[in-house]
């Protein structure tokens, strides 16, 4: 359960998502007439069906907040048991929603209402299947779209080898050092640190990726990651994430300085 699912985390696709939601609902209980719809004038139905349709598009809202806590706990790796977790969640906020709506708005709590048995049974439960595909089917296609936009972004740093190579985002790359007949890339994974080693020479690395820094003849950084420089008797050094210390030769400690726009240092 605890398998990787594809998942957007963007906030305003999330809204996109409840905005959809909104329309299917309108239509699908405008042609459908439940809860004795065709007994109402138009403009009464008019008003029930979109409070329904708004009713339905803010209780997906309502579950952003838990999926946030929810992806920042699982070290923004989501899996297909969180998805089934803030689904459920949807299911449990909106019986009680959707009950209290009928009761509250559209009857006034009059005594010929539905019982909560009937309800739940005849109209919430088919319903709430009703609009799940919709909701499982949209979080699913985000998810992907976001999955490919990702791997269209990759990198790859290849290896002599026919099966070495290294595919990652720009921006989880940190550094690559040199280390004999290999190079030693120091890259992030879930924002954990790695390290991967691989059969090449630095100077290729450093042509191939014209975006990274050479500060020294056995290193070349990802200036993204810079943090901190530092001078200490005379010898100078980068700071980088996670506590990566860089040395600067002389031979690249002007052009250093100029791409991490340092001239005053």
């Amino acid at each position: 359960m605890k398998i990787k699912y594809p998942f957007d985390s963007s906030t305003k696709n999330h809204l996109l998502i409840a905005l959809c939601l909104a329309i299917w609902i309108f239509i699908f209980l405008y042609f459908t007439e439940p809860l004795d719809v065709n007994e109402l004038r138009d403009h009464e139905k008019f008003k029930f069906l979109f409070g329904y349709a708004l009713l339905g598009a803010f209780l997906y809202t309502l579950i952003l907040p838990f999926q946030y806590l929810i992806y920042i706990k699982s070290k923004k790796v989501w899996s297909i048991l969180n998805e089934v977790l803030i689904n459920l969640i949807f299911i449990t906020i909106s019986i009680i929603a959707l009950r209290w709506f009928y009761i509250d708005i559209i009857m006034d709590w009059h005594p010929n209402a539905y019982s909560f048995t009937y309800h739940l049974k005849a109209i919430i439960l088919p319903a709430l299947f009703t609009i799940l595909p919709i909701i499982l089917i949209s979080r699913y296609g985000l998810g992907k779209y976001k999955l490919k936009k990702i791997e269209d972004q990759k990198i790859e740093i290849k290896g002599e080898g026919n099966y070495e190579s290294l595919r990652l985002l720009l921006n989880d790359l940190i550094c690559v050092q040199s280390s004999d007949n290999y190079i030693e890339i120091f890259y992030l994974s879930n924002n954990t640190l790695k390290k991967s080693l691989i059969r090449n020479k630095l100077s290729v690395i450093a042509a191939s990726f014209p975006e990274l820094l050479r500060t020294h003849r056995s290193f070349i950084i990802n200036p993204y990651h810079f943090e901190q420089w530092k001078t200490l008797k005379g010898k100078h050094s980068l700071l980088l994430s996670n506590a990566i210390e860089i040395p600067i030769s002389k031979t690249y400690l002007d052009n250093t300085k100029t791409i991490l726009k340092l001239a005053t240092v």
